[in-house]
């Protein structure tokens, strides 16, 4: 028989108690989140997990553009770089010119450019905003960017001005989309 009793006063079934554990688990998660921004002993982890949004899902979101730029926004910072599938289109990355710190550019608008032994391509601002940052590695390691393309070879980190712009670019099952049509 299918009956398993977790106690004398309440027979449970196997199929019950599985159907339960997954609100089990998120109730002990809550209980687990409010006693961290309770605790007095640990002030630091209290506070940063106070500032915490639950009702936002973004805590890092991936974004792509047509022109095969990615876009990866934690809170207000947009590190911006070329897709694996450019770098692979463009072959061997020689030379990559980026903009300064506190430059500012619109969505769209040219930033830089990307020079390989095959072509050389500009790449274009997937929001508007404010250079807060250049990777100067790729100054001295373009080819940083064929091996690294959408981590340790990001572009630029800018300063979102239009958090809307993001609506207008794909998510990660639209660019993959997108690159397979592409492909074909």
């Amino acid at each position: 028989k299918n009956d398993v009793l977790i106690n004398d006063d309440n027979p449970t079934t196997a199929f019950e108690t599985m159907a339960s554990a997954p609100a089990l688990l998120a109730n002990a998660a809550r209980r687990s989140m409010a006693q961290v921004m309770r605790s007095s002993s640990r002030p630091a982890i209290a506070a940063t997990h106070s500032k915490m949004t639950f009702g936002s899902a973004r805590l890092m979101s991936t974004y792509y553009t047509p022109a095969h730029e990615y876009c990866k926004v934690e809170g207000n910072v947009a590190t911006v770089g070329i897709t694996d599938f450019a770098q692979a289109a463009l072959g061997d990355i020689v030379f990559v010119d980026l903009p300064e710190p506190g430059d500012e550019f619109d969505a769209k608008d040219s930033f830089g450019s990307v020079e390989s032994v095959k072509a050389a391509s500009d790449v274009y601002a997937p929001v508007g905003g404010k250079v807060l940052e250049a990777n100067e590695a790729l100054t001295d390691e373009p080819g940083l960017v064929n091996s690294s393309a959408e981590e340790d070879a990001w572009f630029v980190k800018l300063e979102v001005a239009d958090e809307g712009e993001l609506g207008e670019l794909m998510d990660e099952a639209q660019y993959k989309e997108h690159c397979e049509k592409e492909a074909h």
